[in-house]
């Protein structure tokens, strides 16, 4: 896979803009370790390797545990999580593929239950600025650094 192009030298005003909303969502209502899980799942979803890549440490950081980065694409089978976690990782799937989902009552209903009306905005937030990131990295063939001197130990 060949880079197309970085999208901080390209348009560093957009980039900039992308950065600013980022850096918003930290001081969300929703923590660090849940929109870590997230950015996981959706990045997943997306096929976004880069993305993948520079949050898992991210998220065992914020306390995501490494079981739950192993299960995560079989979410739904696991009890590695919990209500709430389950109630945003539906939410999170469904926004991502809404052109099939078109957020059924069920995943709001699930959201609604476990979030307040301030988290269920924050937490749609969270997903839709992951996949804008992830739509820029996949899209623009962005590539993660390989750590080749770790795979070898």
């Amino acid at each position: 896979m060949t880079p197309r192009l970085n999208i901080h030298t390209a348009s560093p005003e957009a980039a900039k803009a992308m950065l600013a909303v980022e850096n918003a969502t930290h001081d969300l209502t929703i923590g660090p370790a849940l929109r870590m899980l997230i950015k996981m799942r959706v990045s997943q979803i997306n096929g976004c390797a880069y993305c993948l890549d520079m949050h898992a440490p991210e998220a065992l950081k914020a306390g995501v545990t490494q079981q739950q980065l192993d299960v995560l694409a079989a979410w739904r089978e696991s009890p590695a999580f919990d209500a709430r976690e389950r109630a945003a990782l539906g939410w999170a799937d469904t926004l991502t593929r809404i052109e099939a989902t078109g957020a059924p009552d069920a995943d709001y209903a699930a959201l609604a239950e476990a979030f307040s009306k301030e988290e269920q905005v924050d937490l749609t937030l969270i997903i839709n600025v992951i996949n804008a990131w992830n739509r820029f990295a996949v899209g623009f063939r962005t590539q993660h650094p390989a750590r080749k001197a770790r795979d070898a130990a």
